[in-house]
């Protein structure tokens, strides 16, 4: 394909492309650590329309971003959509750490199962469902739990503890975007190269930076980690369902990719 072909390019223009991302942020105290005792409560954003539009105003900033680098543009749009819906949570959540964008949340009153089963007793009512087991399928809109909000504010609050600069927010998200290793690939290669050349780049502005910090190269692979141990299903819950409803975040992803940004 095109793409494979013109493999030998893509090192000046991603490198170029990555290194214009523009708007440096302050630094930012950590977040604060939360109790691990409660981490299956449900809780919300408190101010969800706020955070929401936050939100969407960064992942908008993120995928015209994404459109802007020449060599996610040199590869077939099937190649495109399979890089964007695999990544597009841990580059919004990126996005939300470079935009200092914080999250208030609040416990859900989201009943109990046993406070349903009671309620619906005496009710004369019959018992909601039981939940489905471990590794089935849930459907329907679930909140997400304390210990999945916990993890994307310690995500954010390592993010701000690094102050990473905007050239090295863009060299993370073009190590994050270019994935070789997802099923249905064909410029796999190609892609590799792109990431290889994304961490390459990051490597060498650390040194060039950071020349008394040896450690900072493993302190940002440490966030690229931390993204991975996040759920995009999460992401989509708390972020989107509060203002898109049950509408599908890959036809959502594909209407605006395939958009003018």
């Amino acid at each position: 394909c095109r793409c494979c072909a013109e493999g030998q390019r893509h090192s000046s223009i991603l490198y170029s492309i990555l290194r214009s991302e523009e708007r440096a942020a302050p630094p930012a105290g950590p977040a604060p650590r939360g109790c691990p005792c409660g981490s299956r409560r449900r809780v919300a954003l408190r101010s969800p329309q706020v955070a929401c539009k936050a939100a969407s105003a960064v992942l908008v900033k993120t995928l015209r971003f994404v459109q802007n680098v020449p060599c996610f543009q040199e590869l077939p749009l099937e190649e495109q959509l399979l890089l964007v819906r695999s990544c597009w949570a841990p580059l919004l959540l990126l996005g939300l750490a470079q935009d200092r964008v914080h999250l208030e949340t609040v416990e859900s009153a989201e009943p109990s199962m046993l406070q349903r089963i009671l309620t619906a007793r005496q009710q004369g009512e019959q018992p909601p469902p039981r939940a489905p087991a471990p590794g089935r399928p849930q459907h329907g809109p679930q909140l997400p739990s304390a210990g999945d909000i916990q993890a994307i504010k310690s995500f954010l609050a390592k993010c701000w503890s690094l102050d990473i600069s905007t050239k090295e927010y863009a060299y993370l998200k073009g190590t994050v975007l270019f994935n070789p290793d997802l099923p249905g690939l064909q410029c796999t290669q190609y892609i590799e190269g792109l990431q290889r050349e994304a961490q390459q780049a990051l490597n060498e502005h650390v040194r060039l930076i950071h020349r008394g910090d040896e450690a900072r190269f493993a302190k940002l692979n440490v966030v690229l980690s931390l993204l991975r141990s996040i759920n995009a299903n999460v992401v989509a819950e708390l972020f989107f369902r509060p203002i898109i409803g049950a509408v599908n975040i890959d036809d959502m992803l594909l209407e605006m990719l395939c958009a003018k940004l």
